[in-house]
């Protein structure tokens, strides 16, 4: 499993090359994972590079160079009407740009392994990052979804607006009492985004996106029918 809070800040140092099995949390090695994927997965690559074009447009390869010991990635983007492309460092992108980036590798890293990851959490994906982006990004992590189970984060009312609630699940998680709760949303809400008359991003804008007050109950049930197992466990061994 790997979870990631992605930081631009980490990704931009160049970094002692590794081995690129796995992404490191925060990105930091982004580098050597893409070297490691152009070599053995230059088809999830290809796919990487074509996400990110739609969500920077202009953008025409990203690969790893090496700065003496050290290495960086280099984005090679073409401006509409110039005929040559231009490169940059990572220390020229911008943070939205550099966490779609490492959104995107996390999700696609392992998708031609014959083992891959079975579970692959990133907070916050869309921080930083245009909303009209949004979209291409639901898209790419949609597609990773097929090969290992997804699990993101977000405040964003416009990345809710690209979930699918019939081939996507969506779960509300909310303090209540100062613990935290999780649950799919409500039946209202539900029905609300089914009638058109509100979109997921706008229930949540309104505050109005609940966690399902019987999915809730529910859990509490199994909470007590699992301590009456361990007590009855306890008591004959």
């Amino acid at each position: 499993m790997g979870f990631y809070n992605l930081s631009p800040d980490a990704m931009r140092e160049v970094q002692s090359p590794d081995a690129g099995e796995f992404l490191h949390r925060d990105g930091s090695n982004v580098a050597s994972v893409i070297a490691r994927l152009s070599a053995e997965q230059p088809e999830s690559l290809a796919r990487i590079q074509s996400y990110l074009a739609t969500i920077v447009p202009g953008i025409i390869g990203v690969e790893r160079v090496s700065l003496g010991p050290r290495e960086t990635i280099q984005v090679n983007q073409k401006a509409q009407g110039e005929s040559d492309s231009r490169s940059f460092f990572a220390a020229s992108m911008s943070d939205g740009t550099l966490r779609a980036l490492g959104a995107l590798v996390a999700a696609s890293q392992l998708t031609e392994r014959t083992i891959p990851a079975n579970l692959i959490g990133i907070e916050e994906p869309e921080t930083a990052l245009h909303p009209a982006a949004a979209g291409a990004l639901m898209d790419a992590l949609r597609e990773a979804a097929s090969h290992t189970q997804i699990l993101v984060t977000t405040h964003s009312s416009d990345l809710l607006d690209q979930v699918d609630l019939e081939t996507d699940c969506l779960l509300a998680v909310v303090s209540q009492g100062g613990v935290t709760v999780m649950a799919p949303i409500d039946q209202a809400s539900r029905e609300a985004i089914r009638s058109h008359l509100y979109t997921l991003g706008e229930l949540l804008r309104m505050d109005q996106l609940e966690p399902s007050r019987e999915s809730l109950e529910m859990q509490k049930d199994m909470e007590v029918f699992c301590r009456e197992l361990e007590k009855r466990s306890e008591s004959h061994p």
